[in-house]
């Protein structure tokens, strides 16, 4: 039994015991962060050269570039060097880190997600006012909420999740500094007010998903409207993407902080945690990439001027 006050580490779940398990781990988040990297890089690069998406729909996919390429960049690579090095500790002040940088983007990730669909409902419900409600300044300041709502949310939960009082163990059954898991080790029944802020901010999220479905439920309403098939395919195109990386994210990080104590299965923990932290940044770019006809023929163009051009 220890108190926070003398753990100076914590103990992350390994995947595996046997040493060509652990390289196998290695070897495929390597795969997977590559996967993110290109992917993500590729987007914003695109986005930033390309004049003509220049537009509120591909800021935003750039801000959720980045936010994806922060989020698992923050605990992929640790990680993977704990399976390298066989260990498994991470530093009380790196827990701490890891915890309050992932909240953050993760947090401003789900709000700009709810911003995207906002501008999806304008731009094809309300098209002659596109201009007037989502103007540079107006999506600049939608922006900049997500990015500090996402800082605030994470600065409170980290606060409050290590102010506690740790007498349980320093081992976390998770391969990286999760909240529910950190809230297992506490000893004390203060934990309920940290608790109670999870709860609050997953209602505030349910209130966003709300507005997401809602939003959709009237952009399909508009989009079947259309007499033209290749407008209905248009506006498909890009709004089936957004609401499937929508769903993922909100049924895994539902799941993974609303379930009750006693449904602790190890694996399928890691399943939920996995499916929310680490796919999402490798599977976003290739989800918007593949159905958005303007962003492939953008590609295109940069991989035909960067290896083709003399």
């Amino acid at each position: 039994m220890t108190n926070s006050s003398s753990i100076t580490q914590f103990l992350l779940l390994a995947f595996a015991d046997r040493r060509e398990l652990q390289l196998l781990h290695f070897w495929l988040f390597l795969g997977i962060y590559l996967a993110a990297l290109l992917g993500n890089g590729l987007i914003i690069t695109t986005i930033a050269c390309d004049h003509h998406l220049h537009t509120p729909m591909y800021f935003f996919l750039l801000n959720l570039s980045f936010l994806d390429l922060g989020s698992i960049s923050i605990i992929i690579p640790k990680s993977m060097a704990n399976s390298l090095w066989d260990t498994r500790a991470i530093s009380y002040p790196g827990c701490a880190a890891q915890l309050f940088l992932f909240a953050f983007l993760m947090t401003a990730e789900f709000f700009l997600l709810t911003v995207m669909s906002y501008d999806r409902y304008v731009a094809i419900c309300k098209p002659l006012h596109y201009e007037t409600l989502l103007g540079s300044r107006a999506c600049v300041h939608m922006a900049a909420a997500a990015w500090g709502t996402g800082f605030l949310t994470a600065v409170l939960h980290t606060a409050n999740t290590f102010s506690l009082p740790l007498c349980q163990c320093n081992v976390l059954d998770q391969f990286f500094c999760e909240i529910p898991q950190i809230l297992k080790l506490s000893c004390s029944h203060s934990y309920l007010r940290e608790l109670g802020l999870v709860v609050v901010s997953v209602c505030l999220a349910f209130g966003c998903f709300v507005f997401i479905v809602v939003s959709y439920v009237q952009i399909f309403r508009a989009v079947l409207r259309i007499p033209s098939e290749q407008g209905r395919h248009k506006a498909f195109s890009t709004c089936l993407p957004h609401l499937a990386v929508v769903f993922l994210f909100i049924s895994t990080v539902m799941f993974a902080y609303l379930k009750p104590p006693s449904m602790t299965f190890l694996t399928l923990d890691i399943v939920v945690s996995v499916l929310y932290s680490v796919v999402p940044p490798a599977v976003n770019p290739l989800i918007y990439s593949m159905r958005n006809q303007e962003l492939k023929d953008a590609l295109r163009k940069v991989y035909e001027y960067t290896f083709f051009q003399h």
